[in-house]
C-alpha cells in the first residue's frame, strides 16, 4: 500500500467532526428554566401563571413579597409589626457569629426576619395573613417569627377575621436554642384562643415545611392546605430510615403522601389557591341568627292597618 493510499483510508475511517455550536446566551431575567423539566419559559408569562411551569405543572419557589401579591387584593395590604427585629440573646457563634448572620441576611433579603405579617383583603374578604420566607435563614422560626405570628393571630381574634399562614421553613432556629422552641407553644396557644372564638385558621404548606413548624402551627388548621409535591415532614428522611431500619417509599413526606394518610386535607394548585381560599372563607362565615318576631300584646291596635288610607 502506498503512503498516499494509507492517508486516504485513514481520512475515510475517521469520524466527521462537526463544528461545535456555541451555546446561545439568554438574557438575564428574560427566560426562566424550570427546575423540574428544564423547559425554558418566558419569565413574564411564568409570573402571570404564578410561577407554575406551564409544561409540567412544577411549582417554582416564590418568596413572601410575591406571595402577598398573589393572595391579597391590590392596595389593601397593611403590614403589621415591621419594627420587630431579631437579637442575639445567647451570643451564639458557630463558623460565624449569629449577629453577623442576621445582618448579612437582612441586607441580602431586605427583610427584618423570616416572616411578613399583615391585614388585607382576599377577593374582597378581610383576612390576617402571615407569609414565611425561606430566603431568611431557611425560614427558620426564631423569637421574632413567633412573636409576629402570635401578634397577628391575636389581632385577627380581636378583629374577628380568619387567619392564613403560608408555611415555608426548615424548623426551629438553632441559634436561639430553647427560646426558639418556646415559640411553638406560644403560637399554638394564640391559635387555641382564636379557635375558641369560632374563627377560621387555614395553614398553607409549601415546599418545604419541616421541623418545629410542622410540629406546631402548620398542623393545627381547621383545614390544612398544601401545594402539589411540597416536602412536608418533621425529621429528615435519612434520620427516619436509620431509626426504623427500613426503606421508606419514594414519595414519603410529599403532600400527596400526607393527604393519602390523612395529614393534609386538600392539595391546591397555586393558580387556584386564591379562589379556593375565598370559597372556604365564605363557607365558614357564621350564619346570622334570624331576628325573633316582635311580640305585640293583644290590646295594641294594628298600626299597619290604621296607617293605610282608605
Amino acid at each position: 500500500m502506498s503512503l498516499f493510499d494509507w492517508f486516504a483510508n485513514r481520512q475515510k475511517n475517521e469520524p466527521i467532526q462537526h463544528p461545535v455550536q456555541p451555546e446561545r446566551e439568554i438574557s438575564d431575567g428574560l427566560w426562566t428554566k424550570c427546575e423540574s423539566c428544564g423547559v425554558l419559559a418566558y419569565s413574564k408569562d411564568l409570573r402571570a401563571n404564578q410561577m407554575v411551569c406551564p409544561d409540567c405543572d412544577h411549582h417554582n419557589r416564590v418568596y413572601s413579597p410575591e406571595r402577598i401579591r398573589q393572595l391579597i387584593d391590590a392596595d389593601t395590604w397593611y403590614p403589621l409589626n415591621e419594627q420587630i427585629t431579631p437579637t442575639d440573646p445567647l451570643g451564639f457563634r458557630d463558623r460565624k457569629a449569629y449577629a453577623d448572620r442576621i445582618r448579612e441576611t437582612q441586607d441580602k433579603t431586605r427583610l427584618s426576619d423570616a416572616v411578613q405579617t399583615g391585614l388585607g383583603r382576599l377577593e374582597g374578604l378581610p383576612v390576617a395573613l402571615g407569609v414565611m420566607d425561606f430566603r431568611f435563614m431557611g425560614g427558620s422560626m426564631g423569637s421574632v417569627v413567633g412573636e409576629k405570628l402570635t401578634r397577628l393571630i391575636e389581632t385577627a381574634t380581636a378583629e374577628r377575621v380568619p387567619v392564613i399562614i403560608v408555611c415555608a421553613s426548615g424548623g426551629a432556629r438553632m441559634q436561639e436554642g430553647m427560646l426558639s422552641l418556646m415559640q411553638m407553644a406560644k403560637i399554638s396557644g394564640a391559635l387555641e384562643r382564636h379557635r375558641s372564638q369560632r374563627l377560621l385558621y387555614l395553614p398553607i404548606l409549601t415546599h418545604p415545611t419541616t421541623g418545629g413548624v410542622t410540629a406546631s402551627f402548620a398542623m393545627l388548621g381547621d383545614l390544612i392546605l398544601a401545594e402539589p409535591k411540597a416536602l412536608i415532614g418533621f425529621a429528615g428522611r435519612r434520620v427516619i430510615e436509620q431509626t426504623l431500619r427500613e426503606k421508606l417509599p419514594s414519595d414519603f413526606q410529599t403532600a400527596e403522601y400526607l393527604q393519602h394518610h390523612g395529614f393534609v386535607d386538600v392539595i391546591v394548585s397555586r393558580t387556584q389557591l386564591k379562589k379556593t381560599l375565598a370559597t372556604l372563607i365564605q363557607m365558614h362565615q357564621p350564619i346570622p341568627r334570624p331576628t325573633p318576631p316582635l311580640h305585640v300584646p293583644d290590646h295594641v291596635p294594628n298600626l299597619t292597618a290604621t296607617m293605610i288610607p282608605d
